[in-house]
């Protein structure tokens, strides 16, 4: 995939760039808070408009100032490297309230990068009435556009400047990724430590403060001639350790991260040597309920001692009729160990995944074990007269039969376990839809 031109979204805090992000692109959101700080990792989407493409990115809220914060240094740093590498740069501006100091600040430096810049001003719903305008001219990028990101105001007005600024010979449209892969699991698991492992680069903010990471964040990356979209999500708590309204943002854009990806990545931490009820909640969500296709990530194995391995191997036992569908890897995103056969186990699983059986296979097997060991509803005998594979991505299975009423949870559970009995099918979930034979 070519490299595409990069958009920096920037601005202070709370002038509504996580809006505008989310307004321009299609698949990643960003959290959007009445809290100062809320964005803290880059976000990136490739946005297409009018047969051209860029790489949008917003940036959160960027300082030119140090912070004693390590955290926020972190944010700020990383803010700061984005800019740099930018192609164009969008300067969102708070029409409401005006120029303000730090926005003066902005403007100044970025005069000084002599970057391409687009000032945007940002919160005007009815623009004969806005009352600054002037002010935003003293900053000296030339005429505004003026936007609603909220309402969608003026946005095709800014992505026209955009593609004007854009490099002449860049920005042809996109392919579209192979596939997504996310990382899921409790906060301090390690998800964003393997993010970055993968995409050898400090893509996720990486700290011992829980909740680091707000929103989920994605990275593409190519492996085995195929574009993978890696996600990493904010850690997932109990329900009843989520309190503030952030978190609970948080939690809901981990969950829409879940239904918009193909492979899930669960992580654990080894060194607890126990497991936390939500932890395989969400795995059985993802794989039963949503057919995500599943491995299980058990990190922190340099942590491992041989009392945690007794104790996190027997309640795993518990959960056996799911862990015995799925691949489980031991790992240390600290060490390294077994960082390396991650990507080829997501591409072994995603080949899983997109299996293709033909009518004859399934009808056959299906019918044959059937013969072999009747299955029975109140004395009357089951029948299956056909069955087609009519998906994959995950597996889909029609069965036609004589009385769908009779083909509960078991009996599915049966034809299940023919199925992964004869093809390679760990960490992929199957779909049955029962019809009535026509």
């Amino acid at each position: 995939m070519s490299k595409l031109p990069l958009v920096a979204v920037v601005g202070r805090m709370n002038v509504g760039k996580s809006t505008l992000f989310n307004r321009l692109s299609k698949s990643v959101k960003s959290i959007t808070s009445d809290y100062a700080g809320v964005t803290r990792d880059v976000l990136k989407d490739v946005v297409s408009w009018q047969g051209r493409s860029f790489e949008l990115v917003d940036t959160g809220g960027i300082s030119f100032r140090k912070s004693e914060d390590p955290l926020l240094e972190k944010v700020r740093e990383k803010a700061l490297k984005t800019l740099e590498q930018a192609d164009v740069v969008a300067f969102v501006c708070d029409g409401v309230v005006g120029v303000m100091s730090e926005d003066r600040e902005i403007a100044k430096e970025l005069h000084k990068k002599g970057k391409k810049v687009i000032m945007v001003v940002n919160k005007v719903d009815n623009r004969e009435t806005m009352q600054h305008e002037h002010e935003f001219a003293q900053l000296g990028f030339g005429q505004a556009v003026t936007i609603s990101a909220e309402h969608g105001i003026g946005i095709a007005e800014l992505l026209e400047a955009v593609l004007h600024n854009l490099p002449a010979h860049g920005g042809k449209p996109a392919d579209e990724a192979g596939y997504k892969v996310m990382l899921l699991g409790r906060p301090n698991v390690g998800k964003s430590s393997l993010m970055n492992a993968l995409t050898h680069q400090e893509r996720s903010i990486v700290s011992d403060i829980p909740g680091t990471t707000r929103e989920a964040i994605s990275e593409r990356i190519a492996f085995y001639q195929e574009q993978i979209e890696l996600v990493d999500t904010p850690g997932i708590r109990r329900k009843r350790a989520v309190e503030e309204g952030l978190e609970t943002l948080m939690v809901h854009s981990a969950l829409q991260a879940v239904k918009n990806t193909d492979i899930v990545l669960l992580m654990i931490d080894a060194s607890e040597g126990t497991l936390v009820d939500q932890e395989l909640k969400l795995g059985f969500y993802a794989f039963s309920d949503l057919y995500k296709a599943l491995i299980l990530l058990i990190n922190k194995d340099d942590l491992e001692t041989e009392d945690t391995r007794k104790g996190l191997d027997t309640e795993l036992d518990i959960y056996k009729h799911l862990i015995n569908k799925i691949p489980v890897m031991h790992i240390s995103c600290k060490t390294g160990k077994n960082v390396g056969k991650v990507l080829p186990l997501i591409n072994k699983v995603w080949d899983r995944y997109k299996t293709k059986i033909s009518d004859e296979e399934l009808s056959h097997l299906f019918i044959s074990n059937m013969q072999k060991k009747p299955l029975m509803h109140n004395g009357e005998r089951l029948h299956i007269h056909r069955a087609y594979q009519i998906g994959s991505a995950p597996i889909k299975v029609v069965i036609e039969v004589n009385q769908p009423d009779w083909f509960g949870e078991s009996q599915l559970k049966f034809l299940e376990n023919l199925l992964r009995a004869k093809y390679d099918l760990i960490g992929v979930p199957v779909k049955f839809v029962v019809k009535k034979q026509s």
